[in-house]
């Protein structure tokens, strides 16, 4: 069994979801692992990953909305609510070298900040 890592930092400008899906799959592909598991985990308090629709950018859309809702923002500690909520990590497996990912699915991570940042999500590829 091999395991490679590899930092992605991604840019945000605020709340919402960031697609993902194709760093990680780039990574993969450059690793060279076929068969496994990918883990990825975001280092951060304030955002968090999420497996979610990735054709309709409506479907991400109803998503921000039922968090605003659900958790309405009047500090900071809205953040901190919304990424328990969600969570820091997603493993999906790997098979012929691909993420086995559904049809319409993506990887994102979910900015709970109004404020830009750096997030920094770590991928962790073990396999053969």
């Amino acid at each position: 069994m091999r395991i490679h890592q590899q930092r992605l930092e991604v840019r945000t400008n605020g709340k919402g979801t960031y697609e993902v899906t194709e760093d990680v799959q780039a990574t993969i592909d450059k690793c060279g692992l076929r068969h496994g598991t990918v883990t990825v985990f975001a280092q951060h308090t304030s955002c968090s990953l999420i497996i979610m629709e990735n054709a309709d950018p409506t479907a991400r859309r109803d998503l921000e909305e039922f968090f605003n809702r659900l958790v309405p923002e009047d500090d900071d500690m809205p953040s901190h609510i919304r990424m328990v909520l969600t969570r820091t990590s997603e493993t999906i497996p790997i098979a012929n070298g691909k993420m086995q990912l559904g049809i319409w699915q993506g990887i994102f991570l979910f900015e709970h900040r109004r404020a830009p940042h750096r997030r920094k999500i770590w991928i962790t590829i073990m396999g053969q």
